[in-house]
């Protein structure tokens, strides 16, 4: 684990937050189990059959629950509760009750009804089928339309931009001004959480202080408008090319008097590709950890793994999940 992982451990250590991983007959995440429990910084639940997950377990899973959403007795609950939800779009019950056997959604139902605090999957489910139940069970925090999806970018032993954010890299391919706005108010209560700075936020484009007007540009342009209305204490400024963001030489010939240009810490990308590219970039050609995606816009929280991951994977994403949920 790296340090900026640990300093979130201890962060949430006293709040001993509880976080349901609904893959729980995964290895790789009852490895992970195991290892949170040791550790002690959070509480898990485990979602599954309790004789398939303590076959796989090497240490006993000690201090770790276990449900299995076959056979609760919280399917009755849980299923109205659905059906309440979902009637105006014309679910039935037994629709409600066999979507609530599913680990995804009785881990969602279990969040929603604050029987878990978080959600951590996607271990071996797609993103869809992890915010579908997300989306219509949870659904958005009061004043947020669009979901999105953030990376903490870290460099240990690097002291400007050791710690950054990286939005939207995860969730929607084509925001409107509103939803880069969505995104850009929730990135700066995100860095609240996970760096040590004061946010920065640089709205991303190939275009500079209207260098261009291209629509593209403009409403990039249009987006920060709107969230500094929503916001008006946060830093925020663009639209500004990458490099205006963090060189402040190139700032001062383009972006003079900035308070953002040339120091940004929170990078708000134009669109999906961009934003998936440009962490990738970093991760794999700057020698970065990218510790994501983690969903922000939720009433609460419900973040996705990677198919990839490995235990500490799960581990970090589940120390992030309860730092989101204090």
């Amino acid at each position: 684990m790296t340090q900026l992982v640990e300093s979130y451990k201890q962060k949430v250590r006293q709040y001993q937050r509880t976080i349901v991983l609904p893959e729980g007959e995964d290895p790789r995440v009852i490895e992970a189990a195991e290892i949170i429990s040791a550790d002690g910084f959070a509480k898990v639940i485990l979602l599954g059959d309790e004789n398939v997950i303590r076959a796989k377990s090497r240490k006993g899973l000690v201090g770790v629950a276990i449900e299995n959403p076959k056979t609760s007795t919280r399917l009755g609950e849980f299923s109205q509760l659905l059906y309440d939800l979902r009637k105006h779009k014309g679910m039935t019950m037994e629709q409600a009750l066999e979507l609530c056997h599913n680990e995804m959604y009785y881990g969602v139902m279990m969040v929603k009804l604050g029987l878990a605090d978080g959600m951590v999957g996607g271990a071996c489910h797609s993103t869809g089928d992890m915010l579908r139940p997300a989306l219509q069970i949870i659904k958005t925090a009061p004043g947020v339309k669009a979901v999105s999806g953030f990376f903490v970018m870290y460099k240990p032993d690097v002291e400007k931009f050791g710690q950054i954010i990286f939005a939207d890299c995860a969730v929607t391919p084509f925001p409107a001004e509103s939803d880069l706005a969505d995104f850009a108010v929730c990135a700066y209560h995100s860095a609240k959480h996970f760096i040590d700075e004061e946010p920065k936020i640089a709205m991303l484009s190939f275009s500079t202080k209207g260098s261009a007007s291209n629509d593209d540009a403009v409403k990039v342009a249009n987006a920060t408008k709107l969230a500094k209305e929503r916001l008006p204490e946060m830093e925020i400024e663009g639209e500004m090319q990458f490099d205006v963001a963090v060189a402040e030489e190139v700032a001062k010939l383009k972006f003079p008097n900035s308070k953002v240009a040339g120091k940004a810490n929170v990078f708000i990308f134009p669109d999906l590709n961009a934003g998936n590219i440009g962490y990738k970039i970093l991760q794999r050609l700057g020698g970065y950890y990218a510790y994501g995606p983690i969903c922000q816009g939720f009433a609460k929280p419900v973040n996705d793994l990677s198919r990839g991951c490995v235990a500490n994977d799960i581990v970090a994403v589940v120390a992030m999940t309860a730092l989101q949920s204090i």
